[in-house]
């Protein structure tokens, strides 16, 4: 293999390579100046999402495990750009004594998952995928027992690792099925029939993958792993591990499963249902934030389903559209919960009383990511959600639709929710106003600019249709 050809993994060497320097810099670097391992995270992120963007060769390794194209390469840099976001707002979070000698394992672990996400993206074989979907999970489940010296946490990352566990046998045994069917993993050549036994490996695979992006049924560990977990973690859980699945959900329903796509459109059409309207009133009934996005976060991946349901190349843009926005708003209001933790420790919905009188800057940034996942214009949510729902109109799912309307009515009552306590209901002694640090700043701002940015500036929307119909 010559180096040319190895540059069509780029990508995920960069990333090896990025793992290499933290440890280089962790073993050599005197403890007196372990804190700045914290600067050369950041960096080093910033370098990967910046090389992410650069032209690159397209094409087919090791027989056709690992495939990549400019489609792929897209999704791997909106990643990307969210585990930088993450990495920002995580450095002053670091830097308390508590973590500040083990701040490097964060990074390492936090790298390490986003080079399965990138092999996962870019299998071309089912050994591929699944090796990229544990290389995933494996460290973010380290990661949700982060804070060790709580009970939560450690709570939060054995219930994430048995029912990752679960999921993944499931899966891996729908694989299994497909593979006894078909005699084939490798995805170019796999000839899928509508046979039951088809059926039945589709199912069970499904089940699998579904366990990852939150969707109902397989949702109850969610609100639990994510209240529990260090808020950094649940960002990445929310974001990077659920935008990850939906994408390599995307990409072999469309083009493995096609055959038996009647089939998947109706487990779409019930699990949509189900999904958005289940985390939406399990979303009114929370205080706690964490749950409360966790919860919110459930019904956006019923929101999601709308745009796979469609089944074209319209529909798979929608989805990824609605993913980059998500991004934005979600660690938006990630970053608003980390910063108001970090400084005051409170995390209810009662404590955010009179926020916008103490620090009325966080509480518009807030008020900003809540309107956007809400689907309020002319916020970059609006636009998402008009194309996801566009696209249910094109396919004549009318009653999915109107569904999906009075859901979003819904989410917007228990967003309101969260902006009242803000700006309206009154508090004697609301939390303290205080300043966040620099890293956090930059990552609230560019979250922001997202969102204000990526609904108005139709080149987005154009680029990823582009892709989309190529693909």
């Amino acid at each position: 293999m010559s180096l040319n050809e190895l540059m069509i993994m780029r990508h995920e060497l960069v990333l090896v390579a990025a793992v290499l320097a933290l440890l280089i810099i962790e073993i050599g670097m005197p403890e007196e100046r372990k804190q700045k391992i914290n600067v050369f995270a950041a960096i080093i992120a910033a370098t990967v999402t910046i090389i992410g963007f650069l032209p690159a060769d397209t094409g087919m390794l090791f027989g056709g495990m690992y495939s990549t194209d400019p489609l792929r390469m897209l999704m791997k840099n909106i990643l990307n750009i969210g585990v930088f976001l993450i990495i920002l707002q995580s450095v002053n979070w670091l830097r308390q004594d508590l973590y500040k000698d083990r701040s490097s394992e964060f990074y390492l672990l936090t790298f390490s998952s986003l080079i399965g996400v990138s092999y996962m993206i870019s299998a071309g074989h089912f050994l591929m995928f699944y090796l990229g979907l544990e290389l995933t999970t494996i460290p973010i489940a380290a990661l949700a027992s982060y804070e060790q010296f709580k009970s939560k946490s450690a709570e939060a990352g054995i219930k994430l690792i048995l029912s990752s566990a679960f999921s993944s046998a499931i899966l891996l045994f729908g694989i299994s099925i497909l593979y006894a069917a078909n005699g084939d993993l490798y995805f170019e050549s796999f000839q899928l029939s509508d046979s039951l036994i088809n059926v039945l490996g589709f199912i069970f695979f499904f089940s699998g993958l579904a366990f990852k992006i939150s969707v109902v049924p397989f949702h109850l560990w969610t609100a639990d792993v994510y209240e529990g977990s260090p808020t950094n973690v649940t960002s990445y859980l929310s974001v990077i591990s659920k935008g990850s699945s939906v994408f390599i959900l995307t990409i072999v329903l469309f083009t493995l499963f096609r055959v038996i796509q009647p089939l998947w459109e109706d487990v779409l059409y019930a699990t949509a249902i189900l999904t958005m309207t289940i985390g939406n009133l399990f979303a009114i009934r929370q205080q706690n934030l964490k749950r409360f996005l966790a919860f919110s976060s459930i019904a956006q991946a019923g929101f999601i389903m709308l745009g796979i349901i469609n089944g074209t190349s319209l529909g798979m843009t929608t989805v990824i559209y609605f993913v980059v926005i998500y991004v934005f708003s979600n660690l938006a209001a990630f970053g608003v919960l980390q910063t108001v933790g970090h400084a005051s420790g409170k995390l209810t919905m009662d404590d955010y009383n009179g926020l916008y009188k103490t620090n009325p800057q966080l509480s518009l940034v807030m008020m900003l990511a809540l309107f956007s996942l809400a689907g309020i214009p002319p916020l970059a949510g609006f636009f998402g959600k008009f194309f996801l729902f566009t696209a249910v109109a094109e396919k004549g799912y009318y009653t999915l639709l109107l569904i999906a309307v009075v859901n979003t009515v819904i989410s917007l009552y228990y967003y309101l929710l969260v902006v009242k306590a803000m700006f309206i209901n009154a508090n004697e002694n609301p939390i303290a106003s205080f300043k966040s640090d620099y890293s956090m700043r930059i990552s609230l701002v560019i979250c922001v600019a997202g969102i204000l940015i990526t609904g108005f500036y139709s080149p987005v929307f154009e680029y990823i249709k582009y892709l989309c119909e190529t693909f």
